[in-house]
């Protein structure tokens, strides 16, 4: 319990006051100052203001600042009423400098700015080292690309990383290595164009000389020089038509014109038109077409040249052998077509690549054996503009099969 009567007690305080680098000065119950610590502009004896004293009776604290001039120090004052069993006896107050407070402010400010720049200095740092280990991946995959534009598609980027980066990457090599493909083939495309052009246009030009000079010595050989003429003709024609057809499906411009088609009249008028080609090369077709209708909704012209384009290609690469065809219902949904021969075959690293268009298997005896690797190419844009399916299977040395699937008409 505070007394201010008590002058040992009175004493502790102001010593306390030094120890806590605070002032201190203590009023009895009529606000004279009864002991202070020292504190210039406040003496012992002295009251303070009725209306502080007053606030005091009735328990409330003092908050002011003090300033006490000429001095140019401030403090800030805080004063609180001492009660004896109830009864007031004075108050106690306690001022601290509001100049070392200031200080103290400014120096918490002045380590925040130096702690912020520094963690400013640090962070820039390390989004540097960082936005560099980041940015140097990136700026080759940009010189790489830009070679890759120039040309040059031999061009791979390093993968050092499973990441968004990482796969970044794996796609530019993919994309290289798919143009590296598509240019090679699109070279070998256009010289066994040339190849195929060149042969027929030489055939056309030397026969309709001899027969323009009359340099022949019957009707008969006068009729079969006709017959090159126009064996080649045709040639030349359904080159033509695969090109144009190939260009068409690049730009998705095939024309359909889709109707109710029964598979297994398209199947029968196919094997009559290539019947005779076949029998040439001593090639047999064996059928094996359900009576039972299986209609689908598609273009007959063109489902029939899906089905030439894969007979003739069986033929074409074929010296003897057998050709089975098969029309079966798939599922309730699709009809299949299986269309299996027992031929040369194709090596398993070249079937992922048979539909690509310019691809041809085995180029040197591709060349032998004529045509320019558009055909398979069409066969699949014409499958799936049927809404259908083609999948392949081949061993070498035993032979084909081509499944086509077509949502068949319920």
């Amino acid at each position: 319990m505070v007394s201010v009567h008590n002058t040992e007690i009175l004493n502790m305080f102001v010593t306390l006051a030094g120890f806590t680098n605070n002032e201190v000065y203590i009023v009895n119950q009529d606000g004279t100052v009864v002991t202070e610590s020292g504190i210039t502009g406040i003496a012992t004896g002295e009251k303070i203001d009725e209306k502080e004293l007053t606030q005091l009776q009735d328990g409330h604290a003092i908050d002011k600042e003090f300033h006490y001039l000429p001095s140019t120090e401030r403090f800030l004052v805080s004063g609180r009423p001492i009660f004896n069993e109830s009864k007031f006896e004075g108050g106690i107050y306690v001022m601290s400098s509001l100049d070392a407070i200031d200080h103290s402010i400014s120096q918490v400010k002045r380590l925040s700015l130096i702690s912020g720049i520094v963690a400013l200095i640090i962070g820039a740092g390390f989004i540097f080292v960082l936005s560099r280990r980041i940015s140097a991946p990136l700026l080759k995959m940009e010189k790489a690309t830009r070679e890759i534009s120039r040309g040059d598609l031999k061009t791979r980027v390093n993968i050092h990383s499973n990441d968004e980066v990482g796969q970044l990457a794996v796609a530019i090599n993919d994309l290289a290595i798919e143009l590296e493909r598509y240019r090679t083939n699109r070279q070998e495309l256009f010289a066994n164009i040339s190849h195929e052009l060149r042969t027929p246009i030489t055939y056309l030009e030397g026969y309709a000389n001899v027969l323009q000079e009359g340099l022949y010595h019957s009707e008969e050989e006068k009729n079969q020089y006709l017959s090159i003429i126009a064996t080649e003709t045709r040639r030349l024609i359904h080159l033509i038509n695969d090109l144009f057809d190939l260009a068409k499906a690049e730009e998705e411009q095939l024309g359909m014109n889709k109707e109710a088609v029964q598979l297994s009249r398209v199947l029968k008028a196919v094997i009559v038109k290539v019947g005779l080609k076949a029998k040439e090369k001593g090639i047999q077709i064996i059928e094996d077409i359900s009576e039972q209708d299986k209609t689908i909704l598609g273009d007959e012209q063109r489902l029939e040249q899906i089905f030439i384009n894969l007979l003739e290609n069986a033929i074409q690469y074929m010296d003897e052998g057998v050709v089975h065809i098969t029309l079966e219902e798939g599922t309730t949904d699709y009809v299949r077509v299986i269309i299996k021969d027992n031929g040369q075959g194709i090596p398993t690293s070249e079937l992922p690549y048979i539909f690509e268009r310019f691809h041809r298997v085995e180029k040197s005896r591709s060349r032998d054996y004529g045509g320019t690797g558009l055909g398979l190419s069409i066969v699949k844009k014409l499958v799936e503009l049927h809404g259908g399916r083609i999948k392949v299977t081949s061993v070498v040395g035993k032979g084909t099969t081509f499944v086509l699937s077509f949502p068949s008409m319920h």
